[in-house]
């Protein structure tokens, strides 16, 4: 794609998964925040803030947009990453109001850690959910009454979608217990997954979405009464004595600051709106590139005896380890002809480690930077390698 033209005619780069690649309309709406409007955010009345200001709430809405979720009942926040936007929210959770905390088996760390540090310091009984293989949950196994349940949508090393996740929301809901996503890897190239499921919170990271590095916590206005205030800062009270503050986000105008302390990164949220009308106006010839390109190389490993592929089915996402050749090696001769590749458990230690008893892997994920030729390259190289 033209749009991503700065890519040398043999760089390969498979790590999307980690951080995608950002397109030049992306680039542009960043530079331009730099040199025309560099300003804070919500909290200046000259020109530059309130060009700023305009596009903060811009990319609000079109989060909104692009998750299919209400802007009466729910509200978008920005902040680091996943990892940030999950801590921030267990740690102002009241345990009060729950029984337990329950995550999966093939969680990244981000959730898996998350969810036993809540457990830890509240001492709620946390539980690990098996996921089947594709994804889903049996839901009548467990017991979801007053349970904060910590899921992702979809796999950082397969792809694995949780297939049943709007039938998980009305079962936990139905009991009293609350649910938070874990929408990283859905966001760009699986977001059907995640549109219109009405969680109570769902994050993700816009650096994997063909964004700057940013997180967002998109959140149930009707979370905020089982929260304490515990993490506070410039641009979240709208007024402060000497030993008690207003919040602003009683305000529902102002809710998204419940999770905003201090200064904002307001190049990198002007890049994620950049980024999602960038996704909104893409031919569907991209998208039809990229699932041609993940079947070709899913077949391509699958073909292979010393190839052995952890997932299930072709993902843009895929993981895998060659029989006898380690894997790290492996990404250095690769690293050599030009193609990136991440190596080992991808922060997925629990369950590919210990669960499965794999070695450290290799994981090629693709996006809609790739062309055919960077396909044609892998499989050329890899032939050579494993042969």
């Amino acid at each position: 794609m033209n749009d991503f033209d700065y890519l040398d005619e043999g760089e390969v780069y498979l790590d999307g998964a980690c951080q995608s690649l950002r397109p030049r309309p992306v680039i542009d709406a960043i530079n331009q925040y730099y040199a025309e409007h560099n300003s804070c955010g919500e909290r200046v009345k000259y020109k530059w803030g309130v060009e700023t200001d305009a596009k903060v709430e811009e990319t609000r809405e079109l989060v909104l947009k692009f998750l299919k979720l209400s802007a009466r009942k729910y509200t978008a926040s920005f902040t680091l990453n996943t990892t940030y936007g999950i801590n921030l929210i267990l740690d102002q959770l009241d345990a009060k109001y729950f029984n337990k905390i329950i995550t999966s088996d093939i969680e990244h760390n981000s959730p898996f850690l998350a969810t036993m540090a809540f457990s830890e310091r509240t001492g709620l009984p946390r539980e690990v959910i098996k996921r089947n293989e594709d994804g889903s949950m049996n839901l009548t196994d467990y017991d979801f009454a007053q349970a904060i349940v910590v899921v992702n949508c979809a796999s950082n090393f397969d792809g694995r979608k949780l297939e049943n996740i709007k039938e998980l929301v009305k079962t936990v809901h139905k009991v009293g217990g609350i649910v938070i996503v874990d929408a990283a890897q859905a966001m760009a190239h699986s977001a059907d997954i995640v549109r219109g499921v009405e969680a109570d919170a769902i994050c993700f990271s816009a650096h994997k979405l063909y964004a700057p590095s940013l997180g967002v916590i998109v959140w149930r206005d009707d979370l905020m009464p089982k929260l304490t205030q515990g993490f506070v800062g410039g641009g979240m009270v709208d007024d402060v004595t000497k030993d008690s503050y207003l919040l602003s986000a009683e305000n529902k105008e102002h809710r998204y600051t419940r999770f905003e302390a201090g200064l904002q990164a307001w190049g990198e949220i002007v890049g994620l709106g950049a980024a999602l009308k960038w996704l909104d106006k893409l031919p569907k010839k991209a998208w039809q590139n990229l699932e041609k390109n993940t079947t070709e190389l899913y077949d391509f490993l699958r073909g292979s005896e010393k190839v052995h592929l952890v997932n299930y089915k072709a993902n843009p996402t895929m993981t895998f380890y060659v029989g006898g050749l380690d894997s790290h090696l492996l990404g250095n001769a690769l690293s050599r002809e030009e193609i990136m590749a991440r190596t080992g458990y991808f922060c997925v230690h629990y369950y590919l480690d210990h669960v499965l008893g794999l070695p450290p892997l290799i994981r090629f994920s693709l996006g809609l930077h790739n062309r055919p030729e960077d396909i044609a390259k892998i499989k050329k190289v890899m032939e050579k390698i494993i042969y």
